[in-house]
């Protein structure tokens, strides 16, 4: 993990550990580095970067920094405006673009924000020239050959310019309503939108597949996107849908690459179950590439106990849709996903894409002609307790001595009939104590066990 970046973009307090002095550089480095590598390749044309933002009040903010330090290195801006994460990444891979930036924290509070970085191919930035960007910030860039203690700005006719481009937006839009191989009509579906980056798009996808949508938290203000709103509060939407006899309802994260479901009855289908229903779809259609489906350590077991019923094979990666698409790429496989609701479907999009997911579970529900609720028979899913400790300095809570004791021994006690898993998230000062087991009573129990010796040995804040 980076200096800055972690596992999912520079994010932090807006103006507080991510500035828009930050944003101005990271958009200074960038116009100039991707401007130089096509004159060194004989193109004397500006690099092109396209940007999209939630609807975060900071999100201005940075937005307008950023464009103010790409075109001061000659970078041309395309403004797709308010969008989702997921459109940023198909717009960059199909216009050829060099780069693409996104600005959000995805399902952190308004006063957070973030900036993402999105190659060519639209796929998240590579490790190297993340550390560059690092560099650059840091006032130590070394790069092509040379040590830069400032990067050079454009004169003249070089300065850089911005454009409008809301059209990539809406073509990405038609896009997604391409994907929709079957009418949608009879078919009452409820959208949580978070007050997010999908409160513009999401609707029109399912009314133009003929759906009736009825639509809660579309009604941004800068500051309560995720508030109580979207696939982190899941609430919400599901006593929407069981009060409204409504058929299903989809809840997509701040910046809409996120997408968790609710059955008709009001019952959560999280991104594991999404796994599981997607996956045996594509197996018993012969289309499961690889037989296998890609998951992170944080899947629930009853996922693999279905799997292996079902007959398909998984792998395990680290947290991060960024490790999954990854595993994916190297490995021929055409699903894989989180049980926070990042569900990759490669032979659509290069990332996490909230919309396309709730189209592909919509997908399966009218080719089997069933309820939602239907297609989770054969999964059982185990208890689970999470716990978020927010720490002083999560690598040394994770690594102390006394805390890998207390794990070890939660470990013993279970066997095989549950386990534990304590990581550091790579957004946010927390470490993350779960364990899933045969009763809640028993998972919170050793949940409760470690997270008391992390009290002890002084790493908890507040």
């Amino acid at each position: 993990m980076g200096r800055y970046f972690g596992t999912d973009g520079f994010r932090g307090e807006a103006n507080n550990n991510l500035t828009a002095d930050h944003a101005y550089k990271i958009g200074r480095f960038l116009g100039w580095y991707y401007g130089e590598i096509k004159r060194q390749n004989g193109d004397d044309t500006p690099a092109r970067i396209v940007i999209g933002k939630d609807t975060r009040r900071s999100s201005y903010m940075f937005e307008y920094t950023l464009v103010g330090g790409l075109v001061a290195s000659g970078a041309d801006a395309y403004l797709l405006h308010v969008t989702t994460t997921p459109s940023v990444a198909y717009v960059a891979r199909t216009d050829e673009f060099d780069c693409g930036i996104m600005i959000s924290a995805s399902h952190n509070p308004y006063y957070d924000n973030g900036i993402k970085l999105i190659n060519g191919n639209g796929e998240k930035m590579d490790e190297g020239t993340i550390t560059l960007v690092e560099d650059y910030l840091d006032g130590k860039l070394e790069v092509f050959w040379e040590k830069y203690e400032e990067i050079p700005f454009a004169h003249t006719s070089k300065i850089g310019r911005t454009v409008d481009y809301v059209s990539g937006r809406n073509r990405y839009i038609g896009y997604l309503i391409s994907l929709g191989l079957y009418s949608f009509k009879g078919v009452k579906v409820g959208l949580d939108c978070a007050n997010g980056s999908s409160w513009n798009l999401a609707k029109s996808v399912f009314d133009a597949l003929g759906a009736k949508t009825y639509v809660i938290n579309a009604e941004p203000d800068g500051t309560n996107i995720n508030n109580n709103a979207g696939s982190t509060h899941i609430g919400g939407l599901q006593k929407f849908v069981a009060e409204n006899g409504l058929d299903v309802g989809f809840a997509y994260d701040g910046d809409a690459d996120r997408c968790l479901c609710v059955d008709e009855k009001g019952n959560l289908i999280d991104g594991d179950a999404i796994l599981y229903i997607y996956g045996k779809y594509m197996k018993e259609r012969g289309k499961l590439e690889n037989n296998t489906v890609v998951t992170t350590v944080m899947s629930n077991f009853g996922l693999y106990k279905a799997f292996d019923e079902a007959g398909i094979d998984y792998a395990k990666t680290a947290v991060g849709d960024k490790y999954v698409y990854e595993y994916m790429t190297n490995n021929g496989c055409i699903l894989g996903g989180e049980q926070s609701g990042h569900i990759i479907f490669s032979k659509y999009a290069s990332t996490g894409d909230g919309i396309l997911t709730s189209l592909k579970m919509m997908e399966v529900m009218m080719a089997r002609k069933k309820k939602m609720s239907e297609l989770m028979e054969g999964l059982h899913i185990y208890p689970q307790v999470l716990e978020n400790v927010r720490v002083t300095d999560k690598k040394a809570a994770q690594d102390d001595a006394d805390v890998q004791s207390a794990v070890r021994a939660v470990t013993e006690a279970l066997g095989d009939t549950g386990r534990i898993l304590v990581r550091e998230s790579g957004t946010e000062p927390l470490l993350r104590v779960m364990v899933e087991a045969e009763t809640e009573e028993i998972c919170k129990k050793y949940v409760d066990q470690v997270v008391d010796v992390v009290k002890k040995k002084g790493y908890v804040i507040g």
